[in-house]
This record gives structure tokens, sequence and C-alpha cells, in this order.
């Protein structure tokens, strides 16, 4: 059985619970234990608790992400010595990267970072698919044999190789979180903001890229905004994104660009799991299983932007 350490900033904790919920098959076929500070008890000592797991870990995940990057503890002591150990042949390192950030310029960008190509965790449109790429990838790792010098005798300064005094327990000690109404809100907020964004610089770039088009953004007010597709003069396409209230607080889009009324062709709503909050369609715009995804920003984004440039697709 394989040990995973996971290296990460607590600001990425709500991630990090998704990809060891994401990791469990792998552990119920015992091929891996997780480990993570978490483990730890009230009166561990930390430093020395980290330091010793780390040394006798065989997969070492770095879940990248600014606060990671920024973090003196992530980098200095556990990235230093994990680059150590991935050199040595002792142990494998994997980065995770969480969310946008500029990890190509640190000490481990000439590793192949998971998920594939590197895309931000946050970046892609259902986090399941993003975690399972992500799962697949410490699989295929585990199939290879890590190329092993022995592990060493003696330590750095510091280091500690004594077994952890934490005791045998399940790394699964997560309790279901509870979210508020400013939490829901505040999500709900910063993905309709997202959203504008996503389409003011898609339709820009689509202006850009085709001869005869032409479009036009439209950010009415802090809860609605239009866009427009226009094709050697005529329009093609509109829709208004607004947030909506009619159904519970949401995000709705409608086909139509106008300010009479609340009507819409589908709507993104809040949700949350044991681990942190989505975005999940109405599924009036989809089929199947589409309609059970646990969408990010940019999934919500993109689905609200293949319903606007959908039609064009097909002419």
């Amino acid at each position: 059985m394989a040990t995973v350490f996971f290296s990460y900033s607590h600001k990425d904790e709500e991630l990090r619970d998704r990809l060891e919920v994401a990791l469990s098959a792998m552990k119920r076929q015992g091929l891996i234990d997780a480990w993570h500070d978490r483990r730890l008890s009230v009166g561990d000592d930390f430093d020395k608790g980290v330091r010793s797991e780390l040394e006798r870990a065989d997969v070492i995940l770095l879940l990248v992400s600014p606060d990671f990057i920024a973090s003196d503890y992530c980098h200095d002591v556990e990235m230093v010595r994990a680059l150590e150990r991935h050199k040595r042949g002792e142990a494998r390192v994997i980065p995770v990267i969480l969310r946008a950030c500029d990890w190509k310029q640190t000490a481990f960008k000439k590793l192949l970072a998971a998920p594939t190509d590197g895309k931000p965790i946050r970046s892609w449109p259902d986090l399941d698919e993003a975690f399972l790429d992500v799962v697949q990838k410490i699989r295929q790792t585990l199939s290879v044999p890590v190329a092993s010098t022995s592990k060493p005798d003696v330590l750095k300064a510091g280091a500690d190789t004594a077994p952890s005094n934490a005791g045998l327990r399940s790394s699964n000690l997560r309790l279901r979180k509870n979210f508020t109404d400013v939490d829901r809100d505040r999500f709900l907020d910063e993905a309709f903001d997202y959203i504008g964004r996503f389409f003011e610089g898609s339709l820009a770039e689509l202006e850009k890229r085709n001869g005869g088009i032409e479009t036009n953004f439209r950010r009415v007010d802090a809860n609605r905004f239009t866009a427009v597709i226009y094709e050697d003069g005529n329009a093609v396409a509109r829709c208004a994104v607004f947030m909506d209230g009619s159904m519970g607080r949401g995000i709705s889009y409608s086909s139509t660009d106008s300010m009479i009324g609340n009507g819409f062709n589908e709507n993104l709503r809040v949700e949350a799991d044991e681990q942190g909050m989505f975005l999940k369609s109405m599924g009036m715009a989809m089929t199947g299983s589409g309609r059970e995804q646990k969408l990010t920003y940019e999934g919500g984004a993109e689905l609200y932007w293949d319903m606007l440039i959908g039609p064009l697709r097909t002419r």
C-alpha cells in the first residue's frame, strides 16, 4: 500500500477534501493510505509530525495555488524536501494545480502536473471530472515503480524519522460543512460576476477572430447584462443573463435581450454537498447526466455561452 502525502495551504482545504473523496475507490482497494496534517492530534508537535510523514510517503501531492506558493511552510519545508526525495528516487511528486497561479516559475515547473496539461481544477466546468482526471494520473503513477535508492538513514537537520504518535486512524474525518445564506449569496454574486467577465471577453475574441462578426456586451446594472452577436450587420443571437429571485436566488439565461419580463430558458442555482458549494442547472437546456453536474463558475459560464453561440455553429 502506498502512502500519499498531501502538501497544501489550509485555504484550499475544501479542494483537498474533494480530492480525498475522489480517491476513495483507491483506498477501498487497498492501494493507498492518505495523510495530511489534519490527522495530527491536539498536543502533537506539528512540525515533527509533518516531517516524519513526509519522509515515509511514497507519493507526495503538491496541491498548488497562489496560497500554496505564498506559504513559507509549504514551500520551504514540504516542497523542498519533497523534491529532494523525488530527485533521489525515494518518492514520486505530483503537482496538482488547484487554482490559476504562476507555478511554471517554481522549482517543480519541469514535473508533469495534473490535471491534464496543468489546467487548474477551478477552471474545469465540472469538479468531479477534474478530480477524476487527477485520480487517473495517480493510478498511472502507482503502476510505475519508483526508481528507488534506499531511504536514507540520516536526514537533514531538523527532520525526524520517528513514527507519528498520533496512532492509527482513518484519514476520513470529514464532517458535513454547513453553509450560511451569506456564504451562498457571496458564491452566487462571484459566479455572476465571473460569467459577465467571461461573456465580455469571449464576445471580444469572437469578433476579433471572425470577419463579418460584430458583438455588443452591455452591463445593464449590477444584476443583469446583455449580449448580441451580429453577422454582416444583422443580429443572429441575443441573450440576457440576470440574477433571478423568482425561484429562489439564481442566475437565469434568456434567449432575448428584452428588458421586459423575467422569462428564462435556463437557471443556475447554488447547491452544496459535504465538501463545498457549486452551481447546478435546472436542466432545461441540458440532457442526460449533464443536469447532475456540479458546475464551477467556468462550467456555468460555458453552459450559457454554448446556449448563445450554439445555433451559430449549425448554420
